[in-house]
């Protein structure tokens, strides 16, 4: 169950932030904030005021590691969405739930209910 929680979705293809907006929408979760690049999705896990995110693995051709990085150190949960083996999950993070592309709203839910259990 959502509960309204608030979700940062970092998505740097613009199609997929919107449809995964639209995702988070229909299942109860509010949207923090939607970042599109390395810089600004560490700015905003920085930041915080946040449940969880969404992160991408693939950020405009940069690995969103840091990111995750900022997320453990702020103990935020997060899934990470990946497009295919060739985004290759540190072993710091090799735990972390996944999330494969193409998304389905049932695969979205699962994955946001899992990072979340227990908060």
């Amino acid at each position: 169950m959502s509960d309204g929680k608030s979700i940062l979705i970092v998505e740097d293809e613009a199609m997929i932030g919107m449809m995964l907006e639209d995702y988070l929408d229909t299942l109860g979760y509010r949207l923090h904030g939607l970042a599109t690049s390395l810089d600004e999705a560490c700015m905003l896990a920085r930041q915080g005021g946040f449940d969880a995110a969404l992160l991408d693995c693939n950020l405009q051709g940069e690995k969103s590691w840091p990111v995750a990085d900022i997320l453990v150190e702020h103990a935020i949960p997060f899934v990470f969405a990946t497009g295919g083996m060739a985004d290759d999950l540190p072993t710091t993070h090799a735990a972390r739930p996944t999330l494969a592309k193409p998304f389905t709203i049932g695969a979205v839910e699962r994955a946001l209910s899992k990072a979340l259990e227990g908060r």
